[in-house]
Formats: structure tokens, C-alpha cells, sequence
């Protein structure tokens, strides 16, 4: 008799206890009739050797499980040789209790209670066809195993599927804590590799790009010929070949997002991809090229931004435009949700570190600015502002 469920410990042990219950109980049915010279003795122990055999042939079976037509044929024959046993002797009733669990264990619901029903009933009346005194303890006894059965196997199950429930659970979680660290070392990497890029481009570009200039500056200064000029003009050549270097390893530790295109291109991916509301991309003025810090951190707060849209605004449509002007390049990301009130959110903003602080953060280290216009019921409006770079330091 197999299990459609895991062969958990408490469960092996439950099994074993059936075992050694349905086995002590036919044991003392073919004791008692030896010792008491019955005078059916001989079929007795016939029949409880064929019931020993037909369950023993049902626990070795593995065809035999729940909700199974082998099971139900297995159940029918371990009920008809209970019954010959029950005719032949009155003690072959204690056998009913656990026939009560195969029968709740193997049978579906529905087929299993009138089954228990129906065994207690042939229990009861062995009383009558054995001459046993007639007593409410015969009918109240199989009566109480049969539900002390039927609710023990209830409980049982509703704590198994608790346990499922719960394990399933734990599985999710740990399936979650797993991405959510996967997401954080992506994020993590994202982040360092933006960092790198930024220290990179103003430090060590802009300040190869500034010493190219002072030696352009030396290399006019002085007069064709002079010996010193030719050095000059090599160092020129070697800051400028480092400075073409250090771009390269800039653009290299671009986010995927701009790797393969401009910034313009993916915002406009950024809002095609974005679920829930339509959210409309738009360019405006003259695009001109950005330095990839100025890239990187334009695209880091839309996306924050439209995160923020799509998560809390619960907005009908959104809108993200790129403006290019003379000195600057700003970026605004309107939408038409809930809105809320600013005078509330600062204070939970200002101590979280995320959201509009983190985005505030971005803008500043670049020398820009950014600015929020919300109102319950009115929507919100993100603004940022970034100055122009001159175009040697780009």
C-alpha cells in the first residue's frame, strides 16, 4: 500500500501502527479461538490467515494507492474476507477500527464515510448474530471509532495541507530572498560601474583633457624649431592618446541601457516597456551629445521616476520629455495619477534615502537640479536640470 504523499517519519510510523494493530487484532481473534475450543477453530484461523494475506498483498502492492481503482478493488477483497472472519467470530469486530482508516485513507471523501458507516453498521450487527448481549455500548462503541477515525483522518489532512501550504511558502520565500540578492548585486554592480565612470570622466578625463590643452597652448608658445617644442607636442600626443583611453573606458562601463544607443533611444524603450499607464516620450530643441555621466544619470531618474508612476500615482498616462537648450539639458516626467501632498512625503523621504532624495542626489553631483510639483488629485511633475558641459571638458 503506497502513499501519493512524502513517506515522512510521523508518517512511517502511522503506518507501522496500522500494521501492528490490524495484525494484533486478527492474532487475537485466532488466540481466542484456539483457547476457547470453538468449534469453528479451524475456519477461523483459515480466515484470518486469508485477511493476514490479502492485506499483506495490498501493503506490498505499489498499485495500491489513494484515489486508485486498485485500491478500491484491494479494500473490497480485505472487506469480504473481514466479513467471513466477523460471521465465524465475534472478535473479528475490534478489526473495524482500523478498516476505518484504510477506508478514509485510500477512498475519496464522498465513497469513504458511507463505506466507515457501512462497516460500523457490520460491526454492530455481529453483536446480534454472535448472541452478545444487546447492550448501548454495542451500538455506541463501533459508532465513536468510526468517528474518532473519521476526525483524526480529517485533522491530519488539514494539518498535511497546512504543512504543504507553509512549505510552499518557505520555498517562495527563500526563491525570493535568492532574486532579491541577485537583483541587489546586479544593482550593486550597476551602481559601481556608474561610480567608476563618473570618477573616471571628472577626474582623470577632464584632467588629461585640461593638460592637453596647457601643452597645445605651450606647443603654440613656442617657436618652430626650439627642441623643447617637439617634446611638447609629444606629451600633447600622449595626453590625448590617454585621454581617447579613458573615454573608452567610460563608454565601456556604460549601463546596458545606453550601450547599444543614444539616451533619446533608451528612454524611448524605457516607455514603451513601462506597464500600466501610456506613458508618451518626446524630444525637444537640438539633441546634442552628452558626456555618459550626464546619460547615465538622466536615464537612472527616469526610470526611478516612472517607477514611482507606475507603482504609486495609479495614473491613466504619463509623459517624459528630454529638452536640449543652449546651456542645459533637462528632463521632465509628468503624469496625471493621485498626486500627493509634498509638505507630508518630505519629511518619510528626506530619512528613507530612496526616491526623491536619491534622484535630488544624482542631479546635484552633476551640478544640476530637481525640482517636484504634486498636489492630492493634481498629478505630479519631476523636473531636473543639468548645466551644459563646455565642450572641452565633454
Amino acid at each position: 500500500m503506497d502513499s501519493a504523499r512524502p513517506h515522512t517519519p510521523v508518517a512511517a510510523l502511522l503506518r507501522l501502527c496500522l500494521h501492528a494493530l490490524l495484525g494484533g487484532l486478527l492474532a487475537l481473534a485466532a488466540v481466542r479461538a484456539l483457547g476457547d475450543g470453538a468449534p469453528h477453530a479451524g475456519a477461523v484461523i483459515a480466515a484470518v490467515v486469508l485477511m493476514a494475506a490479502v492485506y499483506a498483498a495490498g501493503v506490498a502492492l505499489p498499485a495500491v494507492r489513494p484515489r486508485t481503482s486498485a485500491a478500491a478493488v484491494w479494500l473490497g477483497a480485505l472487506g469480504a474476507s473481514w466479513l467471513a472472519l466477523l460471521v465465524l467470530s465475534p472478535e473479528a469486530l475490534w478489526a473495524a477500527f482500523p478498516l476505518y482508516f484504510l477506508l478514509l485513507h485510500l477512498l475519496p471523501l464522498r465513497w469513504a464515510l458511507p463505506a466507515v458507516l457501512a462497516t460500523a453498521g457490520a460491526a454492530i450487527a455481529s453483536f446480534v448474530l454472535h448472541g452478545q448481549p444487546v447492550t448501548p455500548g454495542a451500538f455506541i462503541g463501533p459508532l465513536i471509532g468510526a468517528a474518532v477515525a473519521v476526525a483524526t483522518v480529517l485533522g491530519y489532512d488539514a494539518l498535511y495541507r497546512e504543512s504543504e501550504r507553509r512549505r510552499e511558502l518557505i520555498d517562495e520565500l527563500v526563491a525570493t530572498r535568492a532574486e532579491l540578492a541577485e537583483a541587489e548585486r546586479t544593482a550593486g554592480t550597476l551602481a559601481e560601474r556608474e561610480r567608476l565612470a563618473r570618477e573616471i570622466h571628472d577626474t582623470l578625463a577632464q584632467g588629461l583633457s585640461s593638460i592637453q590643452l596647457l601643452l597645445r597652448a605651450a606647443e603654440r608658445a613656442l617657436p618652430a624649431g626650439d627642441p623643447a617644442r617637439e617634446h611638447v607636442e609629444q606629451a600633447r600626443h600622449a595626453a590625448q592618446d590617454n585621454l581617447a583611453e579613458a573615454r573608452r573606458f567610460v563608454k565601456a562601463l556604460t549601463p546596458p541601457d545606453l550601450e547599444h544607443g543614444s539616451l533619446s533611444g533608451a528612454l524611448e524603450r524605457l516607455c514603451a516597456a513601462a506597464p500600466g499607464p501610456a506613458v508618451q516620450f518626446g524630444v525637444s530643441g537640438t539633441p546634442v551629445e552628452l558626456p555618459t555621466p550626464y546619460e547615465v544619470a538622466l536615464l537612472r531618474i527616469a526610470q526611478s521616476a516612472l517607477a514611482n508612476t507606475v507603482q504609486h500615482a495609479g495614473a491613466g498616462r504619463a509623459e517624459i520629455t528630454l529638452s536640449f537648450m543652449d546651456t542645459s539639458v533637462a528632463l521632465d516626467v509628468v503624469d496625471d495619477g493621485r498626486g500627493f501632498d509634498l509638505a507630508e512625503r518630505r519629511p518619510k523621504e528626506e530619512t528613507s534615502g530612496f526616491g526623491l532624495p536619491a534622484m535630488r542626489s544624482r542631479a546635484q553631483s552633476l551640478g544640476g537640479t530637481l525640482s517636484v510639483e504634486s498636489a492630492p488629485g493634481q498629478g505630479t511633475a519631476v523636473a531636473i536640470t543639468l548645466p551644459l558641459p563646455v565642450a572641452g571638458a565633454r
